[in-house]
């Protein structure tokens, strides 16, 4: 397929996946669930788990091969912006204020699912093959155990802010673990990346460059405050904050961090003024609303929830769910209670907590393509992330009609991007 074919071929598929998404956004409000959630259920109907069962004609017409990098090349754009926007969201100061609670939840939302996943597999190893060709098996393993231990840090900001839980104890406690989760598993992930190549490069690499990094956002913390200045135009305030944000993604996809985590971190240190809120007014729900859902479209295209066709694999999918649960959302409840949390705080954290979704799909598209995991591995811990997701919203709710909380009315126009 030439450039010139494929470009009409693009148009479409943006219009259908645009569509699909909100026509599945609003059919799941009833149930409680934010747009992030019917994305990702859309990125799966779309792809070969049911219109490629379906209509397979249908998604080959729409989602060639050919078609697929563009996608997950613009599709990074809106992941970088989304970053972008929830690191903005979560200032370095409010993050260091509840450190001394956040860091012990984080710990236990790592270590307890990460270890319990890694047992998993290798217990499921005589009845479920999970290995890959090339790939020893214990990397293999420790990639699972990273993939279940991660948090959707953007969805549980999103979840919160939706659902006006923003400036409660519990929310600001939950954003603070996340982020801290994540971050800790972006590089437990290039470390396992780095035993998938054999090298100690890949790692000292990312933390090598990760301290150069944290010294760079230093800089821009204190120096790009004055050049947003009002006298520039809004044209300029714009390029003046994409190019570091492009810049930053760059930057830490080559140091194996990945562009989210830039995009994140920048996002954390980018100064708050007048001219930054006209910027991120521009481009925030530009990035959210028609480059994200290609992502979510992409990593649905490589989910076949066909492969999980036999009683092993059911087996071993029904493991992962009910380990990623246990090891997550119990492990933090307790670690949460630990540290000093009303036992109904410590039960929403770990709810919060317990949403992989678009963090997971991240890093399962990252180790799809690094050939560390098989596409029915990968569609078993697309599974574990839906269902996690899924499930927050409604708990939330559950958890609030219990305690007789009122929450606000719902806006009938899509949340703001958070």
């Amino acid at each position: 397929m030439t450039n010139t074919e494929l470009a009409p071929v693009f148009f479409l598929a943006i219009v259908v996946i645009l569509v699909a998404c909100r026509v599945f956004a609003l059919l799941l409000r009833g149930a409680q669930q934010p747009p992030v959630v019917a994305e990702m259920i859309t990125g799966v109907i779309l792809g070969p788990s049911l219109l490629g069962q379906l209509w397979p004609g249908a998604e080959t017409y729409l989602f060639p091969q050919a078609l697929r990098p563009v996608l997950y090349v613009v599709g990074q754009i809106g992941l970088v912006v989304f970053m972008f926007q929830s690191g903005y969201e979560l200032r370095v100061g409010r993050l260091r204020s509840l450190a001394g609670t956040a860091g012990p939840i984080a710990a236990a939302g790592i270590l307890v699912p990460g270890v319990l996943a890694v047992g998993l597999v290798v217990a499921a190893r005589g009845w479920f093959d999970v290995s890959v060709r090339g790939t020893p098996f214990f990397v293999t393993a420790l990639f699972v155990g990273v993939a279940v231990a991660i948090t959707a840090f953007p969805m549980m900001a999103r979840i919160i802010t939706e659902r006006g839980l923003a400036g409660t104890h519990f929310g600001a406690v939950a954003l603070a673990s996340g982020a801290i989760d994540d971050a800790v598993a972006w590089i437990l992930l290039a470390a396992v990346l780095s035993l998938a190549s054999a090298s100690l490069h890949p790692v000292l690499l990312a933390v090598g460059g990760t301290l150069l990094f944290v010294g760079l956002l230093i800089v821009v913390h204190r120096g790009l405050g004055r050049v947003l200045a009002p006298r520039f135009s809004p044209e300029t305030l714009l390029l003046v904050a994409i190019v570091p944000l492009l810049l930053a993604a760059w930057y830490t996809d080559r140091i194996g961090l990945y562009a989210v985590f830039g995009a994140f971190a920048l996002g954390m240190v980018f100064p708050r003024t007048a001219e930054t809120e006209q910027v991120m007014a521009v481009i925030t729900p530009l990035g959210r609303v028609v480059f994200l859902p290609l992502f979510f479209t992409y990593s649905g295209l490589n989910t076949n929830f066909a492969l999980l066709n036999n009683a092993s694999v059911l087996l071993f999918a029904l493991g992962c769910v009910v380990v990623a649960i246990a090891g997550k959302l119990v492990a933090c409840t307790v670690a949460a209670r630990a540290v000093g949390e009303p036992y109904d705080s410590a039960v929403r954290i770990g709810v919060l907590m317990n949403a992989r979704g678009l963090m997971q799909l991240i890093a399962l598209n990252v180790g799809l393509a690094a050939g560390i995991v098989s596409s029915r591995v990968f569609s078993v811990l697309v599974l574990v992330a839906l269902v996690t997701t899924v499930m927050t919203a409604p708990l939330l709710a559950l958890l609030d009609r219990r305690a007789g909380v009122s929450l606000p009315d719902e806006d009938p126009r899509p949340a703001p991007v958070t």
